[in-house]
């Protein structure tokens, strides 16, 4: 009987490892002092969780937005499955709002997807990181997007992220831009609608914890709009 229950024992300890070794687990929250998104102001100070779980390439994440502040700031529920190969990624993500400027359910219901009156909008996702920077294209293929007219809007909107390295001091610098006419971006044609500057820090707390901090500068040329966002990550 020990040496069963040891055999068992060994068995459930290789396949933990195994677990550990193929499938990621991610568990993150940040908070900011204010809420800017593609260079839109989304509201003020907010909570912003993220799960994620991944395999081999495939992943599904939840995030949210929660408003600390005021209580009147947009609640978001979003989901996203994202397949990952080499540089390349494409996903689609369905993003919930609790209230939408026009179109949607009154009563903020999640479970709630006639075309026309829904909050729900889905998007697809394409993307390549080159290491030296990354290309991303999305645009909404179905939800709460139309013109004044009701046709379809397709909203899109694509950037190019660029990474380096100042010091201790990790840096992305953002450049994104509408191509097209678009109701949720507030444009009229091609627009340049965000312009970003974000600096990381890791403050360390611990031997084992450290919190990172970053602030950014966002500009929204389109819009002639600019903010600066000061905020920080808590992940075990």
């Amino acid at each position: 009987m020990k040496k069963i229950v040891m055999l068992a024992m060994g068995m459930v300890m290789s396949m933990t490892a195994f677990a550990q070794d193929e499938v990621e687990t991610t568990i993150s929250a940040d908070v900011v002092s204010s809420y800017i998104w593609r260079g839109q102001d989304l509201g003020s100070t907010a909570a912003q969780p993220t799960l994620g779980i991944g395999y081999k390439g495939l992943s599904l994440t939840a995030w949210g937005s929660y408003g600390l502040v005021n209580p009147a700031d947009t609640k978001e529920f979003d989901l996203t499955l994202a397949y990952s190969i080499g540089g390349l990624t494409i996903g689609v993500t369905d993003y919930w709002f609790n209230a939408m400027p026009a179109g949607g359910d009154p009563e903020g219901r999640y479970f709630k997807y006639d075309v026309h009156s829904t909050n729900h909008v889905f998007e697809g996702t394409i993307g390549y990181d080159f290491g030296f920077a990354s290309l991303q294209w999305f645009t909404n293929f179905t939800g709460n997007d139309y013109k004044e007219d009701g046709k379809r809007a397709y909203s899109s909107y694509m950037e190019v992220v660029v990474p380096f390295k100042i010091s201790a001091i990790e840096w992305t610098a953002t450049a994104g831009a509408v191509p097209a006419a678009s109701p949720q971006y507030g444009t009229n044609g091609f627009a340049v609608t965000n312009l970003a500057l974000k600096a990381t820090k890791e403050i360390k707390v611990t031997d084992t914890f450290s919190i990172p901090l970053f602030g950014q500068v966002v500009a929204n040329p389109c819009s002639q709009r600019a903010y600066l966002v000061f905020g920080f990550t808590l992940q075990p």
